[in-house]
Formats: C-alpha cells, sequence, structure tokens
C-alpha cells in the first residue's frame, strides 16, 4: 500500500465516516475490513482511500467497474448526456435506450430478442421471474444450490446460498437440483461426463415428482457462491430435458456477462450446444459503474405480460449513455480477449503459488474471474477467518479483492477491470502470495 496524500480535514477520518454510517445504516449492510475504508476516486486499475492510500483493484466495485476506473470515453459520454437531458422514463422516446437495446439485443445470442432496462441485477432477475412465471403459468422455479440472484423478496427466494438469503418465505416455489458445485457435493467424484449424466439423471428424477415448473435460473458461474462452475455443457444438457417439457432456461448473466470468462462473451455460451437461453439476464459491468441491468428474451416471452408497466429510472439517458460508451470500448479494444490472455497467465501464476500452500484447496475461475478457495490445513473444512484475515492482509499490501462461498464465506474473489495489464497481473499475484503466505497459509 502507498500513501499518496493525507486525508482531508474537511472530510473526517474513515473511522469518524464508519460511526456515521453504523448510526443510520442497517446493521446488515455489510462493509469489508475491521477498519472499513473509503475510496475517494480511480484511474485505470487502482484506486485512492480518503487516507491517501493507493491500492490496486482486483474486485471492481464487485465486478461492476467492469473496463476501467475514470475511462476517458465513458466520463466524456456521461458528461455530455448530463449537458442535455439526464431522465425522461420510459414514458417517452429514449433514442439512447433504443441503441443500447439493439446493440445487446444482437450480442444476445437470441432470436428476436426484446431487451427491457433495469437498475441492477436485482431487479432484472425479479423481471426475469416475472416473465417466466406468467408465460408459463407456475410459480414454481429451478434453481441451483449455492447460487445467488438478488436481494429482493422473489429473488432472495431462489437463492440458494443461506448466507444470504434471510428469509425462508416467497411468493414462489423453488426447486434446487445439484451441479453449479464441481469439486463438493455427491458427484463431486465422477469425471466431466459422469458428473454431467447424474445431474442430468437427478433433474429428471425431480422432474418426474412435480408438477412442470415455470423455469430454471442458473448462473454460468457462481458469483457469490465462489466462483464455482460445472463441466462445460451441464446447462446445454439440461436445457435438453427442460425443452422437452417447456421449461424455461434463465441465464443469469450478472457477472459472467460482457466477455469477462475470456473463452466467451457470456457465460451461457460455455453450454450452447442446444442454442442460447430463453432469457438472459445481465448487469454490473455494462455500466462500468453506472447503474444498468436488463432482460433479453425472445418476443413471445417478453410480451407475455398482459397489463401496462413502465421503467421509471431503467433505460435512463445518462445510464444508456454509459453503457454505450462502455461497450463501444470493451469490443473496439477486444477486453474479452484481454481477459483470457492475462487471466488464463494470473490463474496459472496463482495456482502455481498455491501448490505450495497446503491452505489453499484450489484455484478456479476463468478470465478474469478467479476463485481461491481457502481450508483448514490437513482438512477439507471451508476456513471462513482464513479468508478474512488474507482479505486484511492483501488490503494492507495494497490490492483490493473480494470473499464469497457457498461453505462459510472461505472463498477469495478475484475480478479486476477487464483491461489488467500482465505487470499489474504479476503485481497482484505478488502482494496475493505474501498475503497467503503472512497468514500461515
Amino acid at each position: 500500500m502507498t500513501t499518496d496524500a493525507s486525508p482531508s480535514p474537511a472530510h473526517g477520518s474513515a473511522k469518524h465516516l464508519y460511526q456515521r454510517h453504523q448510526a443510520v445504516l442497517p446493521d446488515w449492510l455489510a462493509v469489508y475490513y475491521a477498519d472499513p475504508i473509503e475510496l475517494t476516486h480511480g484511474e485505470g486499475r487502482h484506486v485512492w482511500d480518503a487516507e491517501g492510500n493507493k491500492y490496486l483493484d482486483f474486485f471492481g466495485g464487485i465486478l461492476t467497474t467492469m473496463t476501467a476506473h475514470a475511462l476517458p470515453e465513458v466520463t466524456k459520454a456521461v458528461s455530455e448526456q448530463a449537458g442535455r437531458i439526464i431522465h425522461s422514463s420510459t414514458l417517452y422516446l429514449n433514442r439512447p435506450m433504443v441503441d443500447l437495446a439493439e446493440r445487446i439485443a444482437k450480442l444476445s445470442g437470441i432470436p428476436d430478442a426484446r431487451v427491457f432496462f433495469t437498475t441492477s441485477g436485482t431487479e432484472a432477475n425479479d423481471t426475469a421471474l416475472l416473465l417466466a412465471t406468467a408465460y408459463r403459468r407456475s410459480n414454481q422455479i429451478l434453481a441451483m444450490r449455492n447460487s445467488y440472484h438478488g436481494r429482493s423478496f422473489t429473488s432472495v427466494g431462489i437463492t440458494g446460498n443461506k448466507g444470504w438469503s434471510p428469509t425462508s418465505l416467497s411468493p414462489l416455489q423453488t426447486l434446487y437440483v445439484h451441479g453449479g458445485v464441481r469439486t463438493r457435493g455427491p458427484y463431486a467424484d465422477l469425471d466431466d461426463a459422469g458428473f454431467i449424466a447424474a445431474c442430468v439423471a437427478d433433474l429428471e428424477d425431480l422432474l418426474g415428482h412435480v408438477r412442470p415448473p415455470a423455469a430454471l435460473i442458473a448462473e454460468p458461474i457462481q458469483g457469490v457462491g465462489g466462483f464455482t462452475a460445472p463441466p462445460d455443457g451441464l446447462y446445454a444438457a439440461f436445457r435438453e430435458v427442460l425443452h422437452e417439457r417447456g421449461i424455461l432456461w434463465i441465464a443469469d448473466e450478472v457477472q459472467t456477462g460482457w466477455g469477462r470468462t475470456g473463452d466467451n462473451f457470456w457465460g451461457w455460451q460455455a453450454h450452447g450446444q442446444n442454442g442460447p437461453p430463453d432469457i438472459l439476464t445481465f448487469a454490473k459491468g455494462i455500466g462500468n459503474g453506472m447503474s444498468i441491468g436488463g432482460v433479453v428474451a425472445r418476443a413471445e416471452v417478453m410480451n407475455c405480460l398482459d397489463s401496462n408497466s413502465i421503467s421509471t429510472f431503467g433505460g435512463t439517458q445518462i445510464t444508456m449513455a454509459a453503457g454505450l460508451a462502455n461497450l463501444t470500448y470493451l469490443l473496439e479494444h477486444d477486453l474479452q480477449g484481454n481477459a483470457r490472455r492475462v487471466g488464463g497467465l494470473l490463474i496459472e501464476r496463482l495456482r502455481a503459488i498455491a501448490a505450495q500452500l497446503p491452505g489453499v484447496r484450489e484455484v478456479r475461475g476463468r478470465g478474469l474471474m478467479i476463485g481461491i478457495e481457502l481450508v483448514k490445513p490437513g482438512t477439507d473444512q471451508a476456513d471462513p477467518d482464513g479468508a478474512a484475515a488474507v482479505l486484511e492482509a492483501a488490503r494492507e499490501g495494497g490490492l483490493l479483492i473480494g470473499k464469497g462461498g457457498g461453505h462459510n464465506t472461505s472463498v477469495l474473489r478475484i475480478a479486476p477491470p477487464l483491461s489488467l495489464t500482465v505487470a499489474e497481473a504479476e503485481e497482484g499475484a505478488a502482494i496475493l502470495e505474501r498475503a497467503l503466505r503472512s497468514t500461515q497459509f
């Protein structure tokens, strides 16, 4: 960690700000670090806190700063749009919204696609659930174990990670299926083909006992769950079973979309042998920090609602301007390819480090979406205290990372902006190695 400036007296200390935070915000509003930090500005892959400390950012505001901090192209687009009109709602024609919808519809791979914009991934998944249940006339949803889909009442009701599901009450009936976690659970010892076959057999058996559900919702790579993923082809095999019964497939691309996995533009494309999903949700990185979420579905599904609706803030002009500029930059600079190249190097570097540390169970991921699962040395038992200690040590060393996992939050989550350089990847890996070693892994 480097210090570039003294804290501004006008703002006060981070400790004082945290005291104010605790006095007016919910106790369940999670913050990182024993001594939380206030980030005041960023540039490229770096951010600075109110104390003047500089950090290499390997988490990007929970995968939202997808391209770079203070990207000039996005900053300019936002500023110019703010000088014209910021917001009008969807009750009026909105050129930036139509422009971005046209581009996303084409990129989605869904035929005859329609796009609806929201302000977050939670709201996008809510909308997808509304569409699926209305289209299928069923409130029964299939979801993956260890999954996370948002913080609203409906999305909490289908989340398969108890650490992020504060209530069992739900307007939906949710059934959880196997397959989201490759290296834990009853099928972990099977090879990939056997794993897929067992998960498909489990799904078929489940469907034989219940009325046909509306949809299966699944993250191609589980985000909050610790960047876990099934073998390629699992969801293609699932889709075949679902399609025979008219059940929809919703791909939750809130964290995996826009080339982050390197190999594909969308996470579903690793499972696309039987065609695209019926519904795709997105958010996080498309706005590069601006609040954009959305749903893509084929027209038949999107248009199934028989009542009026609007979005007050979804698709507002200023966020659409940011999304258009960010998407253009991402495509023109081949950030998907950069994620594949630099992410591949980073994963191999981290695996070499992990091979020397008994407390690291697995390094997994694709592109710039990497998880390091920690366990108590000599066991297969999750070590959330160890993960918390590494998080603190990495911050002290000048690196910001995340954490997650379905087994007591014992996975370090690494998801830098997609413009990460090889030198920055090596710098981050070196800091992380020191953090792991200093906490006796």
